[in-house]
């Protein structure tokens, strides 16, 4: 502030109404007896999506993937078969589900990669193992089990060709290493089949992560269908017992386990599976999975009946994982699906008297 010799000859300033020393003057609010101080004045806002926009991102995932998940579940079942025709002494049925196994995890590994975009995101993600990571531990499972498929099968390759294989010394060490391969693939078989169903359900998509507790179950019996579908189809009669045992245990756990599955999700997020195209699917999986297993069971006999059953399994395999596959990709485009279970289960837990947690506490 600046002073000057004239300042005593200015006349005061007059007294600013409203202002005490800079602090402004509040009237003392009225004691309410009424309750009306206490009244919301706004209504409870209704929490909706951002224009209706999807609020989990839907995964960009189509056919390679889906191809992938039943594939892989080919793949897996067929190394399990292949082992016990392995330890029965059924060469046909072992040979066959080998071929089977190999060709479907050379696949299904060629849409994944296809799929990833470079074959080096795939080996980067053997860099390390995290057990946390379904992805990490898929990538580990799917690569073990390659490499015992790729043992055992290249040894019956190269006795299909009589041994016309270009392996010099290293036949020797093949035969001895065939029987570890296989016993190799058959260990890893069963969890290829299942970590596809852990990978989709450890995420934040409605209907995946409601169906977590059965999604598993479900995928191992899928992938029963598919390796004894295709033994069904691929073998003699003569060799093909087992396949149509397994066969019909598939059956009864992809029908009961799916069934089980939609009853203890939420309804909510369980309605993609009946819904549209992943709806057609699931109800065709179904029929087809039935039907499979009767000629299995009635029919499998017969070289033609048994042959269509297998094919009608193999097609009940297919339907399941693409039908999964899409209505989980359709439940994350719909803000509904994310909405509903997540307010059911706010209410479940203050209904149960959990109101002190970051879930039920309202800041």
């Amino acid at each position: 502030m600046s002073t000057s010799d004239f300042d005593q000859f200015r006349p005061p300033e007059p007294r600013r109404k409203g202002r005490n020393f800079g602090r402004i003057r509040r009237p003392k609010r009225r004691q309410r007896t009424d309750g009306s101080a206490e009244m919301m004045m706004v209504p409870e806002v209704e929490f909706t999506s951002y224009y209706g926009r999807a609020i989990v991102k839907p995964p960009p995932w189509g056919d390679l993937i889906a191809s992938y998940l039943f594939l892989g579940g080919v793949a897996g079942g067929s190394g399990l078969l292949a082992f016990g025709a392995q330890l029965t002494g059924r060469k046909l049925l072992c040979r066959n589900a080998r071929l089977g196994a190999i060709a479907a995890v050379s696949i299904g590994g060629a849409a994944l990669v296809a799929d990833l975009g470079r074959p080096d995101r795939f080996y980067n993600m053997l860099r390390t193992i995290k057990p946390t990571s379904p992805m990490s531990i898929g990538s580990w499972i799917l690569t073990a089990y390659s490499g015992g498929m790729g043992v055992a099968a290249v040894s019956e390759i190269d006795r299909l060709t009589r041994n016309r294989l270009p392996l010099g010394p290293f036949r020797g060490l093949l035969s001895f290493a065939e029987p570890v391969g296989g016993a190799v693939a058959a260990a890893f078989g069963p969890p290829l089949a299942a970590y596809t169903a852990v990978l989709l359900s450890d995420t934040a998509n409605p209907t995946w992560n409601a169906a977590h507790r059965d999604l598993p179950f479900v995928f191992v019996s899928s992938a029963s269908l598919a390796a004894s579908g295709l033994a069904m189809v691929t073998t003699p009669t003569r060799e093909t017992r087992p396949a149509r045992v397994l066969a019909v245990i598939g059956v009864a756990g992809d029908l009961i386990g799916t069934r089980w599955m939609e009853r203890r999700m939420d309804p909510v997020a369980a309605e993609p599976l009946h819904q549209g195209r992943p709806g057609t699917l699931l109800r065709w999986s179904e029929r087809l999975a039935a039907a499979g297993g009767f000629g299995a069971l009635l029919l499998g006999g017969h070289r033609l009946p048994a042959a269509l059953a297998g094919i009608a399994l193999l097609g009940a395999s297919a339907c399941t994982r693409f039908g999964i596959l899409e209505a989980g990709i359709n439940s994350a485009k719909d803000p509904r699906y994310t909405i509903e279970p997540q307010r059911r289960r706010l209410e479940e837990r203050r209904a149960a008297g959990i109101t002190d947690d970051s879930i039920t506490t309202v800041g």
